[in-house]
């Protein structure tokens, strides 16, 4: 599904992503795990198209990719952001949120679609005409999935899925997550600062340090930490503990 090659982001003259190639299988989950400014978000934001300052070589489903899109690329790639207050409007209602792509493409509005992708992510009818303040956080980020949902991508990008929700809440997420990865048969890649969720959701991960892949793992390796990277292994130890939370 994904071919990177080469792949160097930039934030002015700072170099956000240094050189990292990797390849997704379709239908896989891959994980990208390091601190916060390690570039893993600029990363997925080169393959969402959302960051243009890059070179190097990326093709998705088979296509080489550019750093300016088609509108038709919201057909295959759709991204779930961190925030999922941030990321709804805050003077829409969800059925205007989950609509939009739908116009955005010329599709149109469609109520029944509407309702499907809110059954989908476990919400029903009562949640369709409320707005982001009205839901709770767990809610609010159900509404985010759904809304990536609604063109029925081939690849979903998970950037910090459950960051901002509470432990009980990022296992109901987690747990959603897998189900929609398995019925829709998806392939996911998800960036997080969090082992315990990379474990969770991802058959395969890399840790990223300073722009750059320092080690891919299984994600069974990660799990019981057969790093061979000081850096992988210091992460590792830093993050003791981690099983509890993944559940």
């Amino acid at each position: 599904m994904i071919e990177a090659r080469d792949i160097t982001a930039r934030h002015g003259d700072a170099v956000a992503v240094d050189g990292v190639s990797f390849a997704v299988e379709d239908g896989a989950s891959f994980g990208i795990v390091g601190e916060s400014g390690s570039g893993k978000s600029t990363l997925l934001r080169v393959i969402a198209g959302l960051h243009r300052d890059w070179s190097g070589q990326l093709a998705i489903a088979g296509q080489g990719q550019s750093r300016v899109r088609p509108r038709s690329f919201g057909r295959t790639v759709s991204l779930v952001f961190q925030d999922p207050y941030g990321s709804l409007h805050p003077r829409q209602t969800v059925d205007r949120a989950l609509s939009e792509p739908l116009i955005v493409q010329g599709i149109g509005r469609d109520p029944e679609r509407v309702r499907a992708a809110l059954r989908d992510v476990g919400l029903d009818e009562a949640h369709r005409f409320r707005y982001p303040h009205q839901l709770s956080g767990g809610q609010r980020q159900r509404v985010a999935i759904a809304r990536a949902l609604m063109l029925e991508p081939r690849l979903l990008l998970l950037d910090e899925p459950t960051s901002a929700l509470d432990a009980s809440v990022q296992a109901d997420i987690l747990a959603l997550l897998r189900r929609l990865r398995r019925e829709h048969a998806m392939t996911f890649i998800l960036v997080s600062h969090s082992l315990a969720v990379v474990a969770a959701l991802c058959e395969r991960a890399a840790v990223m340090q300073q722009g750059r892949f320092v080690e891919e793992v299984a994600a069974d390796d990660l799990r019981r930490g057969n790093l061979r990277d000081p850096y992988a292994r210091e992460l590792f130890e830093a993050s003791r503990g981690f099983r509890r939370v993944a559940g």
